[in-house]
């Protein structure tokens, strides 16, 4: 790998990999990064759009009205600033869309769009993406944006092992100033996960000659700049007046960080929030009797999810794994969660690519599962259930119950989130795991042995890695949606439900976001009357 640093001329690539990745460990690595990072909020609870333009998906209760401060509760401040380093996407939460930008970006309903870039175009064979920059994009510093910029923001995450986003990129051989105004992007194989990356933390662009320090402030091409942060109290975004798009229509939002549920109700109640997000489940009904709030459940890629440790006996047993799957109504488990979840039968949510209905594989029949334990000779089989001591007990103590039907006692392990990473993530030292997998589109980790479920399936990590080189979205959903349904079979553990987090919205807000908003929020189009 080069590490050439100086500036691209045109025609001259800033980056250049020599030899290929093996992208299959890579991807394994990200995906273990991804679901640490995710424990922040997660784990607590066309080409032709123009960035900042509304879409479906976010909501519109209030009258729209240009101005005044948005005030949004979060469960979950970042530890720092630095979208280059910092895990957790807390920052991904308030900063990508609204402070930072890429080539592309997502809109309201998590389709890939233009945004930096005017357009962009891909080859037929999938190994190049070229990129047109939009005119006149300035950075907070007030300097413009130039093609060095992008080609230096891009070299600097394929380089540096410790950027966010750099596994992501680890096909990508050669980064190219094609001229003042065009980027060239080369891969050394297809990679159909690139421009979602490119979406994300790896394609971020920042101002090469910037010396702000990105712990504590940050300077992007965003409708909205970091003015203040209160650490343990708030962040405040303000508008940016000289933004290169649509402008946004907030004078400011202020995140507030509220990590208790009833002090979350409280302050929206008592008029000190505008938008409360992720309230908790069994706190919905406070909203429900008042007129000035709605509760949307908003649409997400967010899994909770029950782990099984393949690599542990008798949980290497098929029927086993099956068994403990059929012994569980999932139905019941998200009415006890006051309905904030969808019926979900493989990995793959609806809003990812690869989705189908697998909800009637593995589904409950706890006579079925009896069966099935007593074929492969477990009576009276006592497991641990290994749980991060901040999620809310309700459906943890079901899932006991429901086991507890078909002659399998489980033993609930309460521990720290730290706890739970090391004895479970790192150290596969568990028989199950509930926990929230949140990462959009991380199919990935069921193609990977090395992954904390200990789940092996050859055909089904070739037919991901068919995925990752498919050149069209048919061949993408195609291939995934066939190794969903042999994950399914295989049974390696049980996606309890497709979260759908409850937000409470003043009826004085429009053009809130409404899906993944425990990810992302653009709020450029968001107003308050």
């Amino acid at each position: 790998m080069s590490q050439d640093n100086r500036p691209a001329g045109p025609g001259k690539p800033a980056y250049e990999k020599k030899s290929r990745s093996n992208r299959k460990v890579l991807y394994g690595i990200l995906a273990i990064i991804a679901a640490a990072v995710v424990f922040g909020v997660a784990f607590l609870v066309g080409q032709s759009t123009r960035a900042g333009e509304e879409k479906p998906g976010s909501s519109a209760s209030g009258t729209p009205t240009d101005g005044g401060s948005l005030r949004v509760g979060l469960s979950l401040e970042p530890t720092n600033l630095d979208v280059r380093k910092t895990a957790g996407v807390a920052l991904d939460q308030v900063l990508i869309d609204n402070v930072y930008q890429g080539l592309v970006g997502l809109d309201a309903t998590g389709d890939i769009v233009p945004v930096i870039a005017s357009d962009y175009t891909q080859s037929d064979d999938g190994l190049t993406y070229t990129f047109t920059l939009n005119d006149d994009v300035v950075f907070h510093s007030g300097n413009a944006l130039s093609v060095n910029d992008v080609v230096w923001s891009l070299t600097q995450v394929t380089e540096n092992e410790d950027f966010r986003g750099n596994a992501e990129l680890s096909d990508v051989t050669a980064i190219t100033a094609v001229d003042d105004s065009t980027v060239e992007i080369t891969l050394g194989q297809p990679n159909s996960q690139l421009l979602w990356s490119l979406a994300g933390r790896a394609g971020l662009i920042l101002e090469e000659a910037s010396d702000v320090d990105l712990a504590t402030s940050a300077n992007g091409t965003g409708p909205f700049v970091v003015d203040n942060w209160k650490q343990g109290d708030s962040l405040t975004l303000k508008r940016y007046n000289e933004y290169w798009g649509t402008p946004a229509k907030l004078d400011s939002i202020v995140f507030r960080y509220i990590t208790d549920g009833n002090a979350a109700l409280n302050a929206a109640l008592n008029g000190d929030v505008d938008v409360q997000t992720a309230v908790f489940p069994n706190l919905v009904s406070q909203y429900d009797t008042r007129d000035d709030f709605d509760v949307v459940n908003a649409d997400s890629s967010e899994v909770f999810t029950l782990a099984y440790n393949s690599g542990r006996a008798p949980l290497d047993n098929l029927a086993v794994r099956q068994a403990i799957s059929q012994a569980i109504d999932t139905d019941a488990l998200i009415e006890s969660i006051e309905g904030a979840g969808k019926p979900l039968g493989s990995p793959i949510p609806s809003l990812d690519p690869g989705y189908t209905d697998l909800t009637k594989v593995n589904a409950y029949d706890p006579e079925h599962a009896k069966q099935l334990l007593a074929e492969a000779g477990q009576s009276n089989l006592t497991l641990t259930l290994t749980v991060p001591n901040h999620y809310e007990m309700t459906p943890i103590n079901l899932l006991v119950s429901q086991l507890a039907d078909v002659g399998i006692t489980l033993n609930v392990q309460s521990v720290e989130f730290s706890t739970w990473l090391e004895q479970v993530y790192t150290n596969k030292d568990y028989d199950l795991s509930y926990v929230n997998h949140a990462e959009a589109r991380d199919f990935g980790n069921y193609a990977n042995p090395d992954y904390y479920f200990n789940y092996n399936n050859p055909a089904v990590d070739a037919l991901y890695e068919d995925s990752l080189s498919a050149t069209s979205d048919d061949q993408v959903d195609s291939k995934l949606a066939e190794a969903s349904a042999l994950v399914a079979a295989d049974a390696p553990a049980k996606w309890l439900y497709n979260y759908t987090p409850p937000t409470a919205i003043s009826t004085k807000v429009s053009g809130f976001p409404t899906s993944n908003t425990n990810a992302r929020l653009n709020l450029v189009a968001a107003t308050v009357s």
